[in-house]
């Protein structure tokens, strides 16, 4: 993979794209990645778990979209 977990990236492809954000997560087998506040959904927890309510949790991407900045 050309990103590790810490890595700042640019997202280049699909609805986030131009976002920045920082690696948190690498997924190898799948050639994935999870960036901190990009492609995050809305979960519905119920009532008995905590209180419940709506917890957001962000999804992974393909490597494919993501390019390192040189920073």
């Amino acid at each position: 993979m050309h990103v590790t977990s810490g890595d700042k990236v640019e997202i280049i492809a699909g609805n986030d794209k131009g976002r920045t954000g920082t690696v948190e997560e690498v997924l190898p087998k799948e050639n994935r990645v999870v960036v901190e506040g990009v492609n995050v959904r809305k979960k519905h927890t119920p009532r008995t778990s905590d209180g419940g309510g709506i917890v957001e949790q962000p999804m992974p991407i393909a490597a494919s979209n993501v390019q390192p900045i040189n920073e």
